[in-house]
């Protein structure tokens, strides 16, 4: 009882310490479980036994006999479901060709690379070299985005990472699933043709129960044959099912089944999808704390000492210094990525929680069936989760840096509410080379603004997610325009300190329209939401107007102020530098040079002669 609950405390703790400094989960995970199994056994315990025991002589501890092997396996099919939930297609078309280069030339890179290195420097077995390579080709969200999310980087650069630790998950977990078949089924010497039918079969059992019961639970979830209470404990039960199911098919072919379901459902506008997403990253969190800490404390003192030398440095240097940088490299030629945005892409490559786990499942079957060399793959990843997770997480910042592609003013726009008029203006201040983000709750404005080509993203700004978003790195203001001024006011409140650093503004409510409220961080409306609203509709279009003098930019501003129908936005400059128009600093002009203009929304009006 006492580790059971120390198991589940622990692992909050470290997901709450993770989270307080800014680290990687799996980093506070994986010590604690070295710290209460090996460590203790060697160094702290009077009687060399672990403080937290998984597995003792194969038959005793918290999962006797293969518990923890059915455990793991139960754990990670979980895991990655929710992984393939997140996995939209329309994001892969969407992301570019480096991405999609990135996870499959980068991924078979690391695949030949990673499994020649091991092969030559430990004398393992091609096959056994080979799963090595598998597992280490995830990188995942879970470690890439802490690094991240305090490094205010160029979008494009951000955004390659996070896609690729996002759209990698799976197909490693794939990759690996396959190579430990053909050792599974080749008796780890040949790859005789049981093994090429085996390794058959699992595509197709896996493929197909994967996508049937995905779309019979559709189904069900659509004609609402399940109870909505029911309804996140019943995909529960079913993406077990499955898992179970599939693999009494075909053994091991349950995690590629659970894969394409999570993908199938990801993709099918299904109704309740973010409900069910959000209790699945509940439960993962919850496993992941738990599943890291019993396999790194599983793993014993002479494990370790089997990978304590130079060949174990020597592998993790070559990964790093030379297989990532490869694939990076050869994925990203013709791209408009520049060199300094590829190293650094390069630099930042840390294996993730897929890797570790899937490493200590096929590493405990491997071993107990005895294949050669198997006693080397789950320390060996683990070493390398570890040391690119800590070299990462300390070095990325000044690597940011010394590369250049480190922000050091935040210009980037954060527009809370995706209205005809926030659109309006967002479409005209991207199409100006400003990196804008939009976010709103309504799921058609959001669709609206993304035909537009615009960055949107569903989000409540009421939800502690918003703030751990690595796309807002590079925000330096914040204008809320919804038609709620409750949502508007508590937007500044809140996040003015982290994205508007450079301004934060908002639109004026009702009562401040009667009161002709001056407050400098209001927008230079007269009108109120619905005013602006409707102006919108009449005049869909940002026009700009020039002048050459300040009398000629004051008469400007006088008379969008006695038309209702036209709103003045902001003062563009001949570097297409834009001012924000605000009723305090209407008719204050710093800097006028032939070529600036006004930029207002509404009805056309005739240049000034």
């Amino acid at each position: 009882m006492v580790e059971l609950s120390g198991i589940i405390i622990l692992g909050i703790l470290a997901q709450w310490s993770a989270w307080k400094f800014k680290l990687p989960a799996i980093l506070p995970l994986i010590i604690i479980g070295l710290f209460v199994g090996p460590i203790a056994a060697e160094w702290l315990s009077s009687d060399g036994t672990k403080w937290i025991q998984p597995i003792w002589n194969g038959e005793k501890g918290l999962f006797p006999g293969e518990s923890l092997y059915y455990f793991v396996s139960l754990a990670i099919s979980i895991i990655l479901f929710e992984g393939g939930l997140t996995l939209k297609l329309n994001e892969v078309r969407n992301v570019g060709p480096v991405i999609t280069k990135l996870i499959t030339i980068g991924s078979a890179v690391t695949f030949w690379g990673a499994g020649l290195a091991v092969h030559f420097i430990f004398g393992l077995t091609w096959q056994v070299s080979f799963l090595f390579s598998a597992l280490i080709i995830v990188t995942g969200p879970t470690v890439i985005t802490p690094i991240l999310r305090n490094i205010p980087l160029k979008k494009d650069v951000s955004a390659v990472l996070k896609w690729e630790g996002i759209l990698i998950d799976p197909i490693g977990a794939l990759v690996a699933v396959l190579v430990f078949e053909f050792i599974n089924v080749g008796t780890g010497t040949t790859y005789t043709k049981t093994a090429f039918l085996e390794f058959g079969k699992i595509v197709l059992f896996g493929s197909t129960f994967g996508f049937t019961f995905a779309h019979a639970l559709s189904f069900a979830i659509r004609r609402k044959l399940i109870p909505h209470y029911l309804l996140n404990v019943f995909v529960l039960a079913s993406v077990l099912g499955i898992f179970v199911l599939s693999d009494a098919f075909s053994h091991e072919s349950g995690l590629l089944s659970v894969v394409v379901m999570g993908m199938v459902l990801g993709n099918s506008n299904l109704p309740y999808l973010d409900d069910i997403l959000d209790f699945k990253e509940s439960i993962s969190v919850l496993l992941i704390s738990i599943l890291f800490i019993l396999l790194a404390a599983n793993v014993n003192w002479s494990d370790l000492m089997l990978i304590y030398n130079w060949q174990t440095l020597t592998l993790l240097a070559i990964i790093v210094f030379i297989v990532r940088p490869l694939g990076v490299f050869l994925s990203s030629t013709q791209s408009t990525l520049k060199f300094n945005e590829k190293l650094f892409i390069s630099w930042v490559g840390p294996r993730g929680i897929v890797a570790a786990g899937i490493a200590s499942l096929f590493g405990l079957k491997l071993v107990k069936n005895g294949v050669e060399g198997a006693e080397y793959i789950t320390p060996l990843v683990f070493v390398v989760v570890l040391g690119t997770v800590l070299f990462n997480a300390t070095t990325a910042r000044a690597f940011a840096r010394l590369t250049g592609v480190f922000v050091q003013d935040s210009e980037g726009i954060l527009i809370i509410g995706a209205s005809k008029f926030s659109r309006l203006i967002a479409d005209y201040l991207n199409q100006n080379g400003k990196q804008i983000v939009l976010i709103d709750s309504n799921q058609g404005n959001i669709d609206k603004a993304r035909n537009l080509g615009l960055d949107a993203n569903l989000a409540d700004i009421y939800s502690d997610d918003l703030v751990d978003d690595i796309e807002l790195s590079n925000i330096g203001f914040l204008i809320a325009l919804t038609g709620n001024a409750e949502i508007n006011k508590y937007s500044i409140q809140r996040f003015k300190k982290q994205f508007g650093e450079n301004g934060v503004f908002r639109i004026r409510t009702h009562d401040e329209v009667v009161e002709n409220s001056r407050t400098s961080n209001l927008l230079h409306h007269k009108n109120d939401f619905v005013s602006v609203s409707e102006v919108a509709r009449k005049y869909p279009k940002i026009n700009e107007i020039a002048f050459n003098t300040k009398e000629e930019y004051i008469k400007l501003i006088r008379l969008t102020e006695t038309d209702e129908d036209m709103i003045p936005l902001f003062v563009k400059y001949p570097d297409n530098h834009l001012d924000i128009i605000t009723y305090v600093n209407r008719t204050r002009l710093e800097n006028i040079k032939k070529g600036t203009s006004i930029v207002y929304l509404g009805k056309e009006i005739e240049p000034i002669s």
